[in-house]
């Protein structure tokens, strides 16, 4: 009668080994996955932008200096970023061109650039068609009378 017991015990030991082999398997593949998508990388050269980093510092100080500020507002229905730039007392930036650049953080694809048209004083727009809702960089310069001033923000898109 004791065989019986012995014979049945004997795969258990097995089942152990199998259930750690599908755990490694299981983890081999997400690693698979992680180390080939997002490179974790923003900008295509990192290391030169950190040698130029307190450039970096320098040129925010002279764009704070400014004291300008922009105003974004994404309008879903129409796929149109309108832009209103203000001077440091709160008045239109008049006669300031923009360039816009959205950028997916998330994903290695080229910027999409949005061609910005004036529609008042101070105030521009332009229209994109968008190859995904989600979080976007919108990378924006403003440029009047030779000065120069960038900003980043982050935004939701749909």
């Amino acid at each position: 009668m004791s065989t019986p017991l012995v014979s049945r015990g004997r795969y258990i030991p097995w089942l152990f080994v199998l259930g750690f082999m599908l755990v490694i398997a299981v983890n081999g593949i997400m690693i698979w996955f992680a180390v080939g998508s997002f490179s974790g990388l923003y900008t295509p050269k990192p290391r030169d932008r950190g040698l130029r980093y307190n450039d970096v510092i320098t040129a925010q100080q002279s764009r704070d200096t400014l004291g300008w500020r922009i105003d974004s507002r994404w309008q879903p229905e129409s796929r149109r970023l309108d832009l209103t730039l203000l001077d440091r007392d709160g008045r239109p930036l008049a006669g300031a061109r923009a360039t816009v650049e959205l950028v997916r953080p998330t994903e290695k694809r080229p910027p999409l650039d949005i061609a910005m048209a004036i529609v008042g004083p101070g105030q521009l727009a332009g229209t994109v068609d968008l190859p995904a809702r989600g979080n976007w960089d919108v990378d924006i310069v403003i440029e009047r009378d030779g000065q120069r001033f960038a900003q980043t923000r982050r935004m939701f898109l749909q």
